[in-house]
């Protein structure tokens, strides 16, 4: 028997195994838009002929402030995705472009970070906000993120792999060194940074246990803690009613991915790790 017939029995197995996951993977999010766009009394069985409906996303945005919540989210993303590329850019451009004596030491030590359970130091940092004053605010939620070790390891290892060449010309042609990093360094690194701020935002917005600690009203609520608060008990097991806000919290996430799905896969196959 050749190489090739014996390869066709685990081509067939592999890709039946790759459409089971993805199909198991999936079906909860089927569920819940069948759900979302069918009445109550339809929501525990798969009918063809059931009416379609749009009630459950009226009297979910009647029901709650979702609109607020969908604010204080942008907003919180927003933020904390501004002050990392800011403060990881800063911060992996001196490690690469200004080494010290002891500057190695000191990457390792923000490498050390990555390793950290960021819910390891939840009581910790909700006692340095309360002394802060920063607690149900949204510069509380964020202030924890508003670094990442992971952002800076990354934007290093882009910004090593450029040629040196390049910023031995620009400084030839008068640039000084901001502007050495704006015109060359990160226009070369913008898939590593679409790859990152893709996956932060994706992080952040769907963080929910810090920032239901941090949190007790409505204006500083974000989506997760908002739909949460309105899945509880007191507000009623209505399935219609909970993944159609479920729906509404992540219809973002999925329009922003489907729009951006080629940026999306190229930006990481070369954003690699050189």
């Amino acid at each position: 028997m050749s190489a090739g017939q014996n390869s066709k029995p685990l081509l067939a197995l592999t890709t039946f195994a790759a459409w089971f996951l993805a199909i198991l993977w999936v079906s909860p999010l089927l569920f819940a838009f069948w759900t979302a766009f069918h009445p109550p009394q339809y929501a525990a069985q798969f009918n063809l002929a059931a009416p379609w409906t749009l009630q459950n996303f009226y009297n979910v945005w009647e029901a709650a402030p979702f609109l607020r919540y969908f604010l204080n989210t942008v907003v919180l993303v927003t933020m904390i995705l501004t002050c990392q590329f800011i403060i990881c850019t800063m911060a992996a451009y001196a490690f690469v472009c200004f080494p010290f004596k002891g500057s190695d030491v000191l990457f390792m030590i923000v490498l050390l970070q990555l390793m950290i359970i960021p819910e390891v130091l939840l009581v910790e940092n909700y006692r340095t906000l309360s002394k802060l004053g920063f607690l149900d605010t949204t510069l509380g939620i964020g202030l924890p993120y508003l670094a990442s070790a992971f952002g800076i390891f990354l934007f290093r290892q882009t910004f090593k792999s450029i040629p040196k060449e390049l910023e031995e010309a620009a400084r030839l042609e008068g640039a000084n060194i901001v502007q050495i990093l704006l015109r060359v360094y990160i226009p070369i690194a913008k898939p590593t940074y679409i790859a990152y701020g893709l996956v932060t935002v994706s992080y952040h917005w769907n963080n929910f246990l810090w920032p239901l600690v941090v949190t007790n009203s409505v204006e500083t609520r974000p989506i997760t803690v908002g739909l949460q608060v309105f899945a509880t008990v007191e507000q009623g097991i209505d399935w219609s009613m909970i993944t159609a806000a479920t729906v509404l919290s992540v219809a973002p996430l999925l329009l922003a991915f489907l729009i951006f799905q080629r940026q999306f896969v190229q930006s990481f196959m070369r954003a690699g790790i050189r």
